[in-house]
């Protein structure tokens, strides 16, 4: 199938915003308008429900939203594709030894991603547009000509985010852009082929779109009309801000405290730009929106909104990056409306992106029990059922990445470093590979994470007293609550589907058996990670 080609004409230059949840202050879990019943009561001779997905690229969201399993763009893409943890799906960072778009993603995982089977099983119409995994259109993995299964229209980007000067693969065929803003920008290029694919799609199908901007992600290039604003907004001073780690993991530590005044200015400067593109973002939902309205096609469409990870900005004097375990980098926003859900309501459950494409599955009718996903639907959340069970906890796991070499800008860091910019401040490093329990219950609002290094090292907070996650509580926190978390991360870490749904360390019907954590001689069990995915 022929995907459309770009519409004729510029990009919107209006001031109007019908969406403000696209604006970089987001809320928490943000349910917009009402609707008509959903996939579970549609009337016989009705359509499904249509999905509309919009995924931006390093949004942070810290004062609420959703959780990501893993701090990284193409690890977290791949569990929102798949609903899986890291462990189960097999991408542990962006390159192609991580499995990111390898031939062995693609054999092994694409088959049974969830837009697959909204395709093959559910009949439904799926249109891909944007950023897809770090890797895709790699040489050693098929190039621009492949085109994974289960999406009938593919507008998919050469590597990673870019605004200009990038390559498209238009269903399998390569279409370069240069540096026009009026057809090369790609925000607006992704706006324009989502507003032809609505005007010329069959209406005998329910559709599926996932729309994935490169906005925030540097090189934060902003359109034209948007470079002037935000002159007078700089990137939040909480209470982690310029501080020193104490008490975290090594990589922490390393960071120089106080951060220089060049430093400060730079991820100023960079929070600045980041708002900057988001306005573009903010344009092609508003276009997006009015012409589901005027198609009559919005009372009948369900429009998530997120992003693949969070994003920091001086925490921790940590200039700008992501990849860390703590809240600013593993919490993104969540806004969702559609049919069903009431107005404005705020959900405080724990949810993470492995849930995305079981919600969607649930919303087109398909039977989750035929999936090995390990996430849960939303929809009981989103139409506000009552009398329902749901998780306590999520797994956060990463494979830290560094260089094999000294960096030469940083002649006096040793070789397993990375990211270390500016002011040789790393971000990243082979031993930062670490996995946590984020556990949320009536009583407690916990993070426990145990590093894959030497130490072994173990930060714990306790994020009820301390949101901004300063004061490391391992030593002196509970000893058997220690024990029960530590266990609780070796059996989520080992889960698989069902088994990733059992019930958490505060959950009435937790069962801790000490005994499990010893092995057959004795010794303490201890966590497995992950080195060769492939």
């Amino acid at each position: 199938m022929r995907l459309l080609p770009l519409a004729p004409g510029g990009p919107s230059r209006g001031n109007s915003r019908h969406l403000p949840a696209c604006r970089p202050a987001l809320l928490l879990l943000l349910l917009l308008l009402s609707g008509c019943l959903g996939a579970s009561g549609v009337a016989a001779g009705s359509r499904r429900p249509n999905v509309v997905l919009l995924l931006t690229d390093d949004q942070d969201e810290v004062l609420g939203g959703m959780y990501v399993p893993s701090a990284l763009c193409c690890p977290s893409r791949a569990s929102i594709l798949t609903g899986k943890y890291p462990h189960n799906h097999h991408v542990v960072n962006n390159t192609l030894e991580g499995n990111c778009s390898s031939k062995s993603w693609q054999k092994i995982q694409e088959p049974n991603t969830f837009p697959a089977i909204l395709r093959s099983l559910c009949g439904y119409q799926t249109f891909f547009a944007g950023k897809y995994l770090n890797e895709y259109g790699a040489p050693d993995a098929g190039g621009l000509e492949h085109v994974p299964l289960g999406w009938s229209y593919w507008y998919a980007l050469e590597k990673n985010s870019k605004y200009y000067n990038y390559t498209l693969s238009i269903n399998g065929k390569a279409r370069k852009h240069g540096e026009n803003y009026s057809v090369d920008y790609l925000t607006d290029v992704l706006a324009n082929v989502s507003l032809d694919f609505l005007d010329y799609k069959s209406n005998s199908e329910p559709f599926f779109m996932m729309i994935s901007t490169p906005a925030p992600h540097s090189p934060w290039t902003a359109a034209p009309q948007y470079q002037k604003t935000f002159q007078n907004v700089f990137a939040p001073r909480n209470k982690n801000f310029n501080v020193h780690g104490t008490n975290k993991h090594w990589l922490i530590r390393q960071a120089k405290t106080p951060m220089t005044n060049s430093s400060i200015q730079f991820l100023d400067n960079a929070f600045r730009k980041r708002w900057q593109t988001l306005l573009s973002v903010d344009d092609l939902v508003e276009k997006l929106v009015k012409r589901l309205e005027f198609t009559g096609e919005l009372n009948n469409t369900y429009i998530f909104y997120t992003s693949d990870n969070g994003y920091h900005t001086g925490q921790f004097s940590l200039p700008i990056d992501k990849r860390q375990l703590y809240e600013f980098d593993i919490k993104v926003p969540l806004l969702v409306r559609g049919p069903g859900i009431k107005a404005n309501q705020t959900s405080k459950m724990l949810v993470a992106n492995i849930d995305l494409g079981p919600t969607i599955l649930d919303i087109a009718g398909y039977n989750l029990n035929k999936t090995q996903m390990d996430g849960m639907s939303l929809l009981p959340i989103l139409r506000g059922t009552s009398n329902f069970t749901w998780r306590s906890d999520v797994l956060v796991e990463y494979q830290g990445e560094g260089r094999n070499v000294t960096d030469p800008t940083c002649p006096s860091l040793s070789p397993g470093v990375s990211q270390c910019f500016p002011d040789c401040v790393c971000e990243d490093a082979y031993n930062n590979t670490y996995a946590c329990v984020r556990t949320m219950s009536a009583l407690w609002n916990l993070q426990y994470c145990e590093f894959d290094d030497q130490e072994v090292f173990v930060e714990v907070y306790n994020l009820t007293a301390d949101p901004d996650q300063i004061t490391n509580i391992a030593k002196s926190i509970d000893p058997e609550l220690l024990g029960k978390m530590n266990y609780r991360l070796m059996m989520l870490q080992s889960c698989s589907g069902p088994t990733c749904r059992t019930p958490g360390v505060f959950d009435p019907g937790y069962r801790f058996d000490p005994r499990l954590m010893f092995s057959n001689h004795g010794s303490v069990r201890m966590r497995r990670f992950s080195k060769h995915p492939l």
